[in-house]
């Protein structure tokens, strides 16, 4: 096996992070595998899941859905097998086997398999009509949910579930939100630009309860009502479960790899089998997992160097990865720190007549947080100088003011 006609790629899964990896690849100076092989779970090639809220609201259509054209996988002689996804590692002999029964040897082995929604253990969860909103195939079931149906409840205020909120509220659905946590994107906004936001999505028609949590979902068949922990029952036709997220990692596992909340990797992406890596939301460097696609971008942009070149000394370095978004076209940036403790100070500004809030962390004459809300043409600026940690006393008193106020003073 060690000619490179015989050096062979399998990549078990096709998300963003597993495409990024393809398109950094042949674009190595070196090209040290004679074939690339994607084994994908699902039946349409890889396409960009952050415009699936979009479908679903209906402001884009499939069609601009894909990564790249089926002729850019011939050009570069990659073979994808859509539909067909890896179902065991022969680590002894370097094969895997697929649900099809397909058998590929491997000299190198990426498992990018991505993550799925976290269940809540509820009563009813495998009710007709108790759905996710994660890839395509949802997206196009919510679609046609909506079109036959008025109510919804959505379970979870993180970022997933106010997309599949505004999109079915869009899409002429009743909906409300129920969420565990006192403020909605609780992980990335503090409690005032929660308040906010909260105040700006009832506005346009959807119901929030925070500090809410179901208890069953109720039905025969067909999910009818939501049963909260306080006895209330909210008639529904559909309930979306969006509540987090659990690393795919049954087929590491059983391949006697090292897993703990999702598989072991190292710096450069490797796993416990020197041969087999693995990256994205499927994979734990030390303590941390991720959740976010631009981590694993870096961490496909290292693999890449490493595959084809075993000698780089390349590693993937864990960064304070900035969060931006924007939920019912209201733009919200947050990184860092988002409340305060005993060691910090806040810098609050805010205009009630736009709806626009800020609210930046101080330590030690150092920016350690910054959330805003409304207005985030700042945001990159102010996380570059939480990641520089630099000194910002000489502009300290103009800091909520923005990059150009800092700059001039």
């Amino acid at each position: 096996m060690s000619t490179r006609a015989e050096h062979t790629l399998v990549i078990c899964g096709h998300g963003m992070v597993a495409q990024r990896l393809l398109e950094k690849l042949v674009g190595q100076p070196t090209q040290p595998f004679a074939r690339i092989v994607v084994f994908n779970g699902e039946a349409t090639p890889a396409y960009n899941r952050i415009q699936l809220s979009a479908l679903l609201a209906g402001d884009a259509d499939e069609d601009s859905l894909p990564l790249q054209q089926p002729d850019w996988y011939r050009q570069h002689n990659i073979t994808v097998h859509q539909g067909d996804p890896v179902a065991e590692i022969n680590r002894a002999d370097r094969t895997v086997s697929t649900v099809s029964g397909r058998v590929q040897p491997y000299t190198h082995l990426v498992i990018a398999t991505g993550s799925r929604p976290a269940s809540l253990g509820l009563a009813g969860e495998d009710l007709e009509g108790v759905m996710t909103f994660r890839g395509l195939q949802d997206t196009r079931k919510l679609i046609e949910v909506s079109r036959r149906h008025r109510r919804a409840v959505v379970i979870g205020g993180g970022f997933l579930g106010l997309e599949a909120a505004d999109g079915l509220r869009r899409r002429g659905m009743a909906v409300t939100v129920l969420h565990r946590s006192s403020h909605l994107l609780n992980r990335q906004l503090d409690q005032a630009s929660g308040a906010l936001l909260e105040d700006a999505l009832s506005e346009r028609g959807l119901t929030i309860q925070t500090r809410t949590a179901p208890v069953a979902l109720l039905g025969r068949n067909l999910v009818r009502a939501v049963q909260l922990d306080d006895e209330t029952l909210i008639s529904t036709d559909l309930v979306v479960i969006a509540a987090g997220i659990t690393p795919n990692t049954e087929l590491a596992y059983e391949a006697g790899l090292d897993c703990d909340r999702a598989i072991r990797v190292d710096r450069q992406m490797r796993t416990s089998d020197p041969h087999i890596y693995a990256l994205g939301e499927c994979c734990q460097v030390d303590d941390q997992t991720f959740g976010l696609v631009e981590p694993g971008y870096q961490q496909a942009d290292v693999l890449a160097q490493v595959l084809c070149d075993p000698a780089s000394q390349v590693t993937f370095k864990s960064s304070m990865i900035p969060t931006r978004l924007k939920i019912s076209g209201i733009p919200i940036f947050s990184c860092g720190q988002t409340e305060a403790d005993e060691g910090t100070e806040s810098v609050v500004w805010q205009d009630y007549e736009t709806n626009r809030y800020c609210r930046l962390l101080v330590r030690d004459q150092r920016l350690t947080g910054a959330v805003l809300f409304g207005e985030t043409s700042d945001g990159l600026w102010y996380s570059e100088r939480i990641q520089q940690a630099e000194d910002i006393s000489a502009y300290r008193a103009h800091l909520a003011f923005g990059k150009h106020y800092c700059e001039a003073a």
